[in-house]
């Protein structure tokens, strides 16, 4: 049962990622900063479930609609905020944007090539147990992975060689704008996990309460058994696969699905329904959040630009 420390770090997460990329797109519309902008609006549950109940050593791999990830793991707001605008100030100096922000010491590491981070977290996961430590992965790829070639290869080197990873589908039903059902045969992602040998669940992506149960019982199954899970999260998609795209090919339907099962919405009705916080309570969590991500932008927008010199260009260049 989820205790109220928790329930407060995860709403008050989940509001964190969705002000963050609220602000995120205004701030890109408004062109003060270039590159990709994947959002993760409606995917907030995973995320946050998976910081509560994973401890600072282990590992989180991302992929291209990753703020939320990467915001759950402990990441500032105002250095990722930074490293959006391509300041100094931002978490790798500019030089990652929203696609490739990364953090060693937070242990959080993005990726985007489609289904590349399920080998990625093979790899880590087994120095893990090579080395014998209590870490874990958490590993997040999107419906549109499941098909690529790297996929089935890391979960596959994940399974032989016993890795502790724990795999999450935020299956949003759209890989850009082609249907999951046009392109994988079967009902259930999870199925997957059978020609893998590993355990495979399916559950409600936009439940809060769901994926805190479904991913604590699944990163301590894995810290103790060292043998890898794939869970897939059938949640949603708010807006357009980036910052530009409109989503003209999402039914009303699904907008109107998407507002009814709104995670933060959800959880919120269950806090407040179970009368486990005051509203007063959950009201001043809200502004402390809106009050940081503000904080962020204002941070960003003075963070200084890079110097365009062949000097930093080459810098952390390795050849």
């Amino acid at each position: 049962m989820i205790n109220n420390e928790d329930l407060k770090f995860m709403y008050t997460k989940m509001m964190e990622i969705r002000l963050f990329d609220q602000a995120a797109t205004a701030t890109y519309k408004q062109r003060l900063w270039k590159g990709s902008l994947h959002l993760s609006i409606a995917q907030e549950a995973a995320p946050a479930a998976a910081a509560a109940v994973t401890q600072s050593h282990d590992y989180f791999i991302s992929n291209h609609r990753g703020h939320g990830h990467v915001l759950a793991k402990g990441v500032d707001p105002k250095i990722f905020m930074a490293e959006l605008f391509g300041r100094v100030d931002g978490m790798c100096g500019g030089r990652g944007g929203s696609l490739h922000s990364m953090d060693s010491q937070k242990r959080v590491f993005p990726h985007g090539l489609v289904g590349s981070g399920a080998y990625i977290a093979a790899g880590i996961g087994y120095a893990i147990t090579y080395q014998k430590q209590d870490s874990i992965v958490v590993c997040f790829v999107g419906d549109g992975s499941v098909n690529a070639g790297g996929f089935h290869e890391g979960v596959n080197m994940a399974a032989v060689w016993n890795a502790p990873v724990v795999y999450i589908c935020e299956n949003n039903g759209i890989g850009v704008s082609t249907r999951i059902e046009e392109t994988t045969p079967i009902p259930n992602i999870s199925q997957r996990a059978i020609g893998y040998g590993i355990k495979g669940i399916t559950v409600d992506g936009s439940d809060p309460l769901i994926m805190y149960k479904t991913i604590k019982n699944a990163v301590d199954e894995t810290r103790s058994t060292k043998r890898p899970i794939l869970i897939e999260a059938v949640t949603q998609r708010y807006l357009g696969h980036t910052g530009w795209d409109d989503g003209k090919y999402r039914t009303d339907e699904e907008n109107r699905r998407w507002m009814y099962y709104d995670p933060i919405k959800r959880l919120k009705e269950y806090i407040l329904g179970e009368n486990l916080f005051t509203v007063d309570e959950v009201t001043m969590w809200e502004d402390s959040v809106r009050e940081k991500i503000e904080g962020a932008v204002e941070f960003a927008k003075n963070s200084a630009t890079p110097p365009y010199t062949k000097e930093e260009a080459l810098k952390n260049i390795y050849a």
